[in-house]
């Protein structure tokens, strides 16, 4: 019983991270502030 419980867990874990490897992206892992500008005269640098 809980050797399944730990391969299931286990398998979601790998599931997720090769989602969010791959196909998904959440803002919180991209490092990046895309929605901001680079100055106070609002230039459009990106």
């Amino acid at each position: 019983m809980i050797q399944n419980i730990l391969v299931l867990l286990i398998f979601l874990v790998a599931v997720g991270y090769l989602v969010t490897k791959y196909i998904w992206k959440p803002a919180f892992l991209s490092g990046k502030d895309s929605g901001k500008s680079c100055g106070s005269d609002n230039c459009g640098c990106n």
